[in-house]
C-alpha cells in the first residue's frame, strides 16, 4: 500500500479511531494502570499507535486490514494488564469491524500478551514469540510497543529509564530474531527503518 492511500483512509476514518483510542485510554484507567509511574497508560499506547500510522503502509496487505491493525496497537496490553479476557475483546472489537476482522484484532491482541511467569524472560519465552511469528501483524505490533518503549526510556530520566534503556539494548539481537517470522507475507514484515531505529546507541 502506498504511504498517500494509507493516510487517505485514516483521515476517512478518524471518527472510528478516535473511539477505538478513548475506548483503550478509559479501560486502562479504568483499572489505575499508569505509564512510569503517574503518567497515564494512554501515554504508550499512543505511542504505538503512532507508529502504526508512521509507518503502517509499509506492512498493510489491504485496506481492509487497517482497523484490526489500529485496534491492536491500541488494546494490546488489556489482556495482559487490563484484566480482559480474549472474548471481552472480540466483543469491543466488534463495535467497529465485521466478524472477519474483530478475529483480526483479537488475534494481534492475543499474540501479544506475555505468558504467565516469575521472570521477565519466563513472560516472555519461546512459545510468546512463537505466537506473535504466526499471527497476522502482531510482528509489526511488538515492534512498534518495543520502539515506544525503547524511545521512552532513551528520553526519560531517572534509574529505573536507564536501566530498561540498556535491557532493551541488550535483548535487541535476540528480540528481533525472535519475532522476525522470515516470511514474504507482507503482514509479517518488519520495516527496516523501525528496527535501525532501534539500533542507535549513545
Amino acid at each position: 500500500m502506498n504511504k498517500e492511500t494509507f493516510e487517505k483512509w485514516f483521515n476517512d476514518h478518524a471518527k472510528e479511531l478516535d473511539e477505538i483510542r478513548e475506548t483503550a485510554h478509559e479501560l486502562h484507567a479504568s483499572v489505575n494502570q499508569t505509564y512510569d509511574g503517574d503518567k497515564p497508560y494512554g501515554v504508550h499506547l499512543d505511542m504505538v499507535a503512532a507508529s502504526v500510522f508512521e509507518y503502517g503502509y509499509l506492512v498493510c496487505e489491504d485496506e481492509s486490514d487497517m482497523l484490526p491493525l489500529f485496534f491492536g496497537a491500541y488494546f494490546h496490553d488489556s489482556i495482559e494488564d487490563a484484566r480482559l479476557t480474549y472474548n471481552d475483546v472480540k466483543k469491543i472489537a466488534s463495535r467497529w469491524m465485521d466478524e472477519e476482522k474483530v478475529l483480526m484484532a483479537a488475534e494481534i491482541v492475543y499474540a501479544l500478551t506475555n505468558d504467565k511467569g516469575r521472570t521477565r524472560a519466563e513472560r516472555a519465552g519461546e512459545r510468546y514469540y512463537q505466537g506473535i511469528r504466526e499471527t497476522p501483524y502482531a510482528p509489526f505490533v511488538k515492534l512498534a510497543d518495543r520502539r515506544a518503549n525503547f524511545t521512552y526510556s532513551s528520553r526519560g530520566e531517572g534509574a529505573a529509564n536507564e536501566h530498561m534503556r540498556k535491557v532493551y539494548q541488550q535483548e535487541l539481537p535476540h528480540f528481533l530474531e525472535a519475532i522476525d517470522s522470515h516470511s514474504s507475507d507482507i503482514r509479517f514484515s518488519l520495516p527496516i527503518v523501525m528496527v535501525k531505529q532501534l539500533k542507535i546507541e549513545d
